[in-house]
């Protein structure tokens, strides 16, 4: 299969593309052929060194696509199915093993894509409406850089759950987006 691996921090030179074995999933564990991989600032901070982890690696945190194989011990899973998940590293490939525990699936009418692009972003939005401040109807909450991807998905939990939103932008096209 093929992966971006990083083998010495640096800039875009650092990223290799190479052949590298399909892995296979110990317990509790998931082979997922990739679909789609979201593209973060971490990854970058990663590449560059300014993140250190263990060399070499397969970049990305973020991803989408369908079950392959299912480690020993996994339920309520099979192949084929559609799934997502988040701060699990290797989704720069065709294929990553992910714990069972965090993949989600993906629901009918979105994207693999979409499931890749706002899984981590959905997330942040989530625990910031629910458990940093569990907004109810009637409260009135102030979004930062709501045209964003946290941003925008904030102001849409905060308006589903009754909340009156303030929100502010960096310019005036983004306006029209918040």
């Amino acid at each position: 299969m093929h992966a971006i691996r990083i083998h010495t921090a640096g800039g875009l030179d650092a990223l290799r593309l190479e052949d590298v074995p399909v892995p296979e999933p110990a317990a509790g564990q998931v082979l997922v052929r990739v679909e789609a991989a979201g593209v973060n600032f971490i990854d970058i901070y990663q590449r560059t060194g300014f993140y250190q982890i263990p060399l070499p690696f397969t970049l990305g945190q973020e991803g989408a696509g369908t079950v392959e194989r299912l480690g020993e011990g996994v339920t309520g899973l099979r192949a084929g199915d559609r799934v997502a998940w988040a701060s699990v590293m290797g989704a720069y490939a065709q294929y990553a093993i992910v714990p069972a525990a965090r993949l989600v699936p993906v629901p009918e009418g979105v994207s693999t894509r979409q499931a890749a692009a706002a899984i981590l972003q959905g997330m942040t939005a989530h625990y910031l409406s629910g458990s940093t401040f569990s907004l109810k109807p009637g409260d009135t909450c102030l979004v930062h850089a709501a045209a964003g991807g946290v941003g925008g998905l904030l102001v849409q939990i905060a308006k589903r759950l009754g909340a009156r939103v303030i929100a502010t932008v960096g310019s005036e096209a983004k306006v029209a987006i918040a």
